[in-house]
Order: C-alpha cells, then structure tokens, then sequence
C-alpha cells in the first residue's frame, strides 16, 4: 500500500506546485480571476489553500520518511534536518535577493522560509515525542498562538494595523526587510505566524499515521473524510471569533485548510487507489517528484525575465520581456483577462517539460 499511497501524495505535492506556480506567474496582476487571488484580510479563496496543502504534505511525507529511522532524536537526525533546514531558508533569501543584491532593503522572510521553519520545528517534534505528546503540542500550539494574538495585538488585535505578529516582525528586523505587498511593512510569512505552520505540518503527519496504521486505503479514505470534515467544521466555526486568515495563519485557518487538504488526499486516494483511475495524474507526478527545485527554478524564470529581460515594444518604449510576452503573444490570442490565464498555463506546461526530462533521466534533486 506504501508506493501507491506515495504516488497520491506525490499527485497532490505536484498540483499544490503546479497551482503555486499559477497564482504567482498571471501574465497582469491587474487581470486576475478571483479564485486565483488570495483574501485581502480575513476569508479563504482556493488559493490561500495552496500553501497549506504544501505544508500538510510535509508533514505527510515526514511520516513515511522517518520510519526508516525510527531511532527517535539522534545527533544524525537532528544534523540532517538542520542541514535541510539551512539550504531551503537560504535559498529563500536568494530568491528575494535575486536579481538585485539589495542587502539594505533585503526581505528575510517568505514561502521558502515558512517551509524551512515549519519542517525544522515539525521534524524535531515529531522525532522527539510520541502521538498523544505529539496531539498535546498541537493543540496547545493552535491554543496558545490565537493567546499571543488576543493578548499581544492592540484595538482590533486581528486587523492589518494591529495584530501582534507585524508588531514583532518590526520590532526585530525593522520594516526594510519586512514584505510591504499590504501596502504597509507586514509580512505574511513572518516569525511569529510560522508558529501555528508547524501544526498545519504536524496535521499531514497525523494523517500519514493514519493512513499507514489502517489496513486498507478504503478504510483510509473513509478515516480521512471524517476527521477532515470534523477538522474544517471546526475551523469554520471557530473562524467567527479567530478569523479565518492566511495572512496571520490563525488556528482557526490552521484547522480549515487542514481539514481540506485531508478531504483532497481522500478523494486522490480513492481515485488512484481504489478505482485506478491514474493516467490524468501523470503529469502532477513529474511536477512532484522535484517539487522544490522547480518552485525554486520558476521564481528565478520570472524575475529574470521581470528584471533583466528588456525589448522595445511597437511603440517604441522599453518594456520587460513579461509584459512583452503578455501583451504581444497571450492577450491577442485571448484577451487581457484569458490572456493573463492562458500566460499562467503556459508557463506551467513550459515547467512540466523540465520535470518530465528530470523525471524521465531519474535525476531528483533534493533540497
């Protein structure tokens, strides 16, 4: 059952990077259908669930990949995930350095970053306790986090202005090096917000457990969709008191993505395992077994042709080579709007092609 239930989590990995790579690449930000978009504030578009599901397949995998050990903590262990830990955050900080080398006004945090904390932090707990200790940190993670914003925010503790994880961002590394998207220095993958990732990683290892511990994938499936049910009704419900917010990852979203993510698994379960229905998923396969380095590849692609890309337009302006590829090959074929999609999608196939030929030459780079 193993390699099969590996093959559904290595098609869930490759359309959560599949969709990354959507979200991030439209061909005009100013042309973006409302799904592809994250919430402004508080809310949960399909695109807020992205990340989360990355996170959860982490956790997934960790289940699977530390039980060849099964030595606990170990100086080996504990150097290895350091080792990890080091190359993804610093990668992270060469691609918000990238292309210009702005030391000064350097963001020190983002995706890559989260990753490289949550699987640090995830890691060590869950080589260091067992289940119940592991169900008991949880909790007490979710619990005290949504404490920290209650009693460290001020006026609406859950607002953009006033909650206490931008606050404590800028009190450490100042508002240069903190992400300014939301028109003012906060930064949505930030240190205190990494707090709550690390249980949106321990939930995908729950499920790994369950789904190794049950005898059939069927009876797998049917766990899953209980307990991700149980899972996103509960954050729903505790999102009309902690707001359901990507942004400040609060418990609340913690729960609801999480409880998603483990109805997504179910459905790619039974479709690839119980009915064999497989073939659609091929090509999310590629993208999942080099998931990082494409992810790494695809925002090195764009700033490249963002920043150092220039070509002269029919009217004589200098233009980038993304806005030239937008407006010169996509939106005449589609329009602004489709065009922006069609130019996402495009990119996309233009990156499974690079994983197929890594896929096809067994050439899997870890990170």
């Amino acid at each position: 059952m193993t390699t099969k239930r590996l093959m559904a989590l290595d098609v869930l990995r490759g359309l959560a990077i599949a969709l990354m790579i959507m979200v991030n690449t439209p061909g005009s930000w100013s042309h973006v259908y409302p799904p592809l978009l994250h919430s402004k504030w508080h809310g949960c578009t399909p695109t807020d669930l992205v990340f989360p599901f990355f996170l959860f397949i982490v956790g997934v995998s960790m289940w699977y990949s530390f039980q060849k050990f099964g030595d606990g903590l170990t100086k080996k262990g504990l150097l290895k995930v350091l080792k990890r830990f080091s190359v993804i955050f610093l990668l992270g900080l060469f691609l918000n350095a990238f292309p210009k080398f702005d030391f000064e006004s350097l963001r020190f945090f983002g995706v890559l970053q989260r990753i490289a904390i949550a699987y640090a932090i995830g890691a060590v707990l869950c080589m260091r306790f067992n289940y119940k200790q592991l169900l008991i940190i949880g909790v007490s993670i979710l619990m005290g986090y949504w404490g920290l914003l209650y009693f460290g925010g001020t006026g609406d503790v859950y607002s953009l202005t006033s909650n206490a994880a931008g606050k404590l961002d800028l009190l450490l590394f100042g508002e240069n090096h903190i992400y300014k998207g939301f028109g003012i220095p906060f930064d949505p993958e930030g240190l205190l917000s990494s707090i709550p990732s690390v249980a949106t990683v321990l939930i995908g290892y729950f499920t790994g457990r369950l789904i190794d511990l049950n005898s059939s994938v069927i009876e797998a499936v049917k766990k899953l969709v209980i307990y991700g049910m149980a899972s996103a009704v509960v954050g729903w419900f505790w999102g009309y008191v902690l707001p359901i917010n990507k942004p400040l990852w609060t418990s609340s979203y913690v729960l609801y993505a999480g409880g998603l993510a483990m109805l997504f698994l179910a459905l790619l379960l039974w479709l690839i395992d119980v009915k064999g229905i497989k073939k659609w998923s091929i090509p999310f396969i590629h993208f999942g077994t080099n998931p990082l380095f494409i992810f790494v590849f695809s925002g090195v692609y764009t700033k490249v042709i963002l920043y150092l890309v220039k070509t002269i337009d029919a009217k004589g302006e200098t233009i980038t080579g993304y806005r030239y590829l937008y407006e010169n090959i996509f939106v005449p074929i589609a329009g602004n709007m489709n065009g922006s999609l069609l130019f996402a999608i495009a990119h996309i196939m233009v990156f499974w092609l690079l994983t197929y030929v890594l896929y096809r030459n067994k050439i899997f780079i870890k990170i």
